[in-house]
Protein backbone atom coordinates (compact mmCIF):
# COMPACT_ATOMS: atom_id res chain seq x y z
CA UNK A 1 0.00 0.00 0.00
CA UNK A 2 0.80 3.40 -0.66
CA UNK A 3 -0.54 6.69 -0.13
CA UNK A 4 -1.16 8.47 -3.60
CA UNK A 5 -3.26 11.30 -3.05
CA UNK A 6 -4.44 13.93 -0.23
CA UNK A 7 -7.34 16.20 0.22
CA UNK A 8 -6.85 19.23 0.31
CA UNK A 9 -9.66 21.89 1.28
CA UNK A 10 -10.22 24.85 -1.75
CA UNK A 11 -12.71 27.72 -1.84
CA UNK A 12 -12.87 27.41 -5.39
CA UNK A 13 -11.32 24.67 -8.23
CA UNK A 14 -9.82 26.83 -10.75
CA UNK A 15 -8.05 29.99 -8.35
CA UNK A 16 -6.76 26.64 -6.72
CA UNK A 17 -5.43 25.22 -10.15
CA UNK A 18 -3.70 28.28 -11.08
CA UNK A 19 -2.34 29.11 -7.50
CA UNK A 20 -0.89 25.53 -7.54
CA UNK A 21 0.14 25.35 -11.02
CA UNK A 22 1.44 29.21 -11.13
CA UNK A 23 3.37 29.14 -7.97
CA UNK A 24 4.67 26.16 -7.52
CA UNK A 25 4.94 24.26 -11.04
CA UNK A 26 2.56 21.55 -10.24
CA UNK A 27 0.99 19.76 -13.19
CA UNK A 28 -3.17 19.06 -13.41
CA UNK A 29 -3.25 15.86 -14.13
CA UNK A 30 -7.17 15.09 -13.74
CA UNK A 31 -10.00 17.61 -14.13
CA UNK A 32 -13.39 15.95 -14.09
CA UNK A 33 -17.10 16.82 -13.77
CA UNK A 34 -18.87 14.24 -11.52
CA UNK A 35 -22.36 17.00 -11.40
CA UNK A 36 -24.08 18.64 -8.89
CA UNK A 37 -20.85 21.26 -8.91
CA UNK A 38 -18.26 18.74 -8.09
CA UNK A 39 -15.16 18.03 -9.98
CA UNK A 40 -12.26 15.23 -9.57
CA UNK A 41 -9.44 17.39 -9.83
CA UNK A 42 -6.01 16.21 -9.02
CA UNK A 43 -2.70 17.93 -9.20
CA UNK A 44 0.48 17.23 -8.64
CA UNK A 45 4.19 17.75 -8.67
CA UNK A 46 5.65 18.20 -12.01
CA UNK A 47 6.60 13.97 -13.56
CA UNK A 48 4.08 12.73 -11.30
CA UNK A 49 6.59 12.80 -8.38
CA UNK A 50 5.09 12.53 -4.88
CA UNK A 51 1.98 11.98 -3.80
CA UNK A 52 -1.13 14.17 -5.85
CA UNK A 53 -3.51 16.54 -4.50
CA UNK A 54 -7.33 16.27 -4.60
CA UNK A 55 -8.31 19.46 -4.59
CA UNK A 56 -12.27 19.13 -2.54
CA UNK A 57 -14.16 22.56 -2.88
CA UNK A 58 -15.51 23.19 0.69
CA UNK A 59 -19.36 22.64 1.25
CA UNK A 60 -21.57 23.97 4.31
CA UNK A 61 -19.84 25.95 7.21
CA UNK A 62 -17.74 23.55 9.00
CA UNK A 63 -15.78 22.34 5.40
CA UNK A 64 -15.17 26.19 4.76
CA UNK A 65 -14.00 26.79 8.41
CA UNK A 66 -11.29 24.52 7.77
CA UNK A 67 -10.24 26.19 4.58
CA UNK A 68 -6.68 27.47 5.24
CA UNK A 69 -6.46 25.90 8.40
CA UNK A 70 -6.08 21.78 7.53
CA UNK A 71 -4.05 20.92 10.48
CA UNK A 72 -4.57 23.56 12.99
CA UNK A 73 -2.13 25.83 12.45
CA UNK A 74 0.62 23.42 11.91
CA UNK A 75 2.86 23.01 8.57
CA UNK A 76 0.73 20.73 6.73
CA UNK A 77 2.36 19.31 3.28
CA UNK A 78 6.03 18.92 2.76
CA UNK A 79 7.38 19.79 -0.77
CA UNK A 80 10.75 18.29 -0.93
CA UNK A 81 13.42 19.46 -4.11
CA UNK A 82 16.67 19.15 -5.45
CA UNK A 83 17.05 22.39 -6.23
CA UNK A 84 16.40 24.58 -3.43
CA UNK A 85 17.37 27.87 -4.55
CA UNK A 86 16.12 27.45 -7.57
CA UNK A 87 12.74 26.59 -6.67
CA UNK A 88 12.30 29.18 -3.85
CA UNK A 89 13.56 32.05 -5.84
CA UNK A 90 10.69 31.26 -8.39
CA UNK A 91 8.28 30.79 -5.55
CA UNK A 92 9.21 34.54 -4.33
CA UNK A 93 8.68 35.58 -8.07
CA UNK A 94 5.36 34.36 -8.31
CA UNK A 95 4.34 36.00 -4.75
CA UNK A 96 4.52 32.90 -2.46
CA UNK A 97 4.15 34.29 0.85
CA UNK A 98 7.16 32.72 3.09
CA UNK A 99 6.88 32.88 6.97
CA UNK A 100 10.81 32.56 7.36
CA UNK A 101 13.69 33.04 5.39
CA UNK A 102 15.78 29.52 4.07
CA UNK A 103 17.45 27.51 7.28
CA UNK A 104 19.65 24.38 7.43
CA UNK A 105 18.48 21.30 9.26
CA UNK A 106 20.64 18.19 9.61
CA UNK A 107 17.89 16.99 7.25
CA UNK A 108 18.26 19.80 4.74
CA UNK A 109 17.29 23.53 4.36
CA UNK A 110 13.96 24.55 4.48
CA UNK A 111 11.53 27.38 4.87
CA UNK A 112 8.03 27.24 5.73
CA UNK A 113 5.41 28.82 3.05
CA UNK A 114 1.51 29.57 2.51
CA UNK A 115 -0.51 28.44 0.16
CA UNK A 116 -3.45 30.94 -1.08
CA UNK A 117 -5.26 29.71 1.68
CA UNK A 118 -2.76 30.06 4.61
CA UNK A 119 -1.74 26.81 5.10
CA UNK A 120 1.71 25.98 6.22
CA UNK A 121 4.14 23.97 3.83
CA UNK A 122 7.68 22.89 3.93
CA UNK A 123 10.00 23.55 1.09
CA UNK A 124 12.82 21.16 1.82
CA UNK A 125 16.12 20.52 -0.01
CA UNK A 126 19.14 18.63 0.12
CA UNK A 127 21.58 19.47 3.05
CA UNK A 128 24.44 20.88 2.37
Amino acid sequence: MRITKLALLVRDYDEAIAWLTRCLGFELSEDVDIGKGKRWVVVQPPGGRGAALLLARAVGSDQEAAIGNQSGGRVFLFLETDAFDRDHARMLREGVRFRETPRSEPYGKVAVFEDLYGNGWDLIGPAG
